[in-house]
């Protein structure tokens, strides 16, 4: 029995995103990614809710999904403007559709939360892409003690929910290195590499390549350190499938070491 999912209203199918974030300044700066993201925002349909998944909400051993009816904004980082620090984005939680989410996967146990609420990777985009704070959202968190394939296929349950109004935002990037960041330099070329063989296999829906990311070796270390903002990108895999179309957007780098690609699928 899904007794949350089943209240949910059905609507046409919601696209899915993957967004790459990158700094958290592009939350307040007016720039070629922010402008995008706005861009995007005004072409999406109105979801009923968001799920976001996003590189900034890290578990090990527990997959939760924050059930709160007014999630608080995260200032999770240092060394930033107090402008950016002032930043809120208040829009209401999406307790009955965060449920729904919490039955349909059978997978694993996910637990419900009421203490995270929105980090800089949920709210940093969302202000772009729906800056009236108008839509209710809520966050799944990456369990980092999961193999790449298992996020896949919990993603994979969780895809019933665009057809119930759920827009997917999943918020990380593409490449990620902060130790090798560059201020005005070009891209590395182990950079490069990783997101157009990452660009390609998605535009080929070659899904077995992402998962398997990690047969490229040196590249994919070089271009993740850490797997946190590479995960996200498996859950808007996961919830996509050959009906859907594919839209790059935000397609660059920032700092030589962080891809900036982003898509829609819908």
């Amino acid at each position: 029995m899904h007794a949350a999912f089943d209240t949910l209203r059905s609507t046409p199918r919601m696209p899915a995103l993957f967004v790459g974030h990158g700094s958290p300044m592009n939350a307040i700066e007016d720039n070629a990614w922010s402008r995008q993201w706005r861009a995007v925002g005004e072409q999406l349909p109105m979801p009923n809710a968001i799920l976001c998944v996003s590189a900034h909400w890290m578990t090990r051993g527990a997959t939760l999904a924050d059930v709160s009816a007014q999630p608080r904004t995260i200032h999770d980082f240092g060394g930033f403007p107090a402008a950016l620090y002032a930043q809120q984005y208040p829009a209401p939680g999406a307790p009955q559709v965060a449920a729904a989410a919490i039955e349909l996967v059978r997978a694993t146990h996910v637990e419900a939360d009421t203490q995270w609420g929105l980090d800089h990777g949920a709210w940093s985009v969302l202000m772009h892409l729906f800056p009236r704070a108008d839509v209710p959202v809520f966050q799944l968190s990456l369990d980092l003690a999961r193999s790449t394939q298992a996020h896949f296929d919990l993603a994979r349950e969780l895809k019933a929910l665009r057809e119930k109004g759920v827009l997917v935002v999943a918020s990380g990037n593409l490449v990620h290195n902060l130790r090798a960041l560059a201020p005005g330099a070009a891209p590395y070329d182990w950079a490069l590499e990783f997101d157009a063989r990452m660009s390609d296999a998605i535009e080929r829906r070659d899904v077995p390549s992402v998962i398997d990311a990690d047969r490229l070796g040196a590249i994919t270390h070089l271009a993740h350190p850490t797997p946190e903002h590479f995960l996200p990108l498996l859950y808007t895999l996961g919830v996509a499938d050959a009906a859907d179309e594919l839209r790059w957007f935000n397609e660059g780098f920032d700092l030589a070491s962080i891809s900036m690609r982003s898509f829609v699928l819908s």
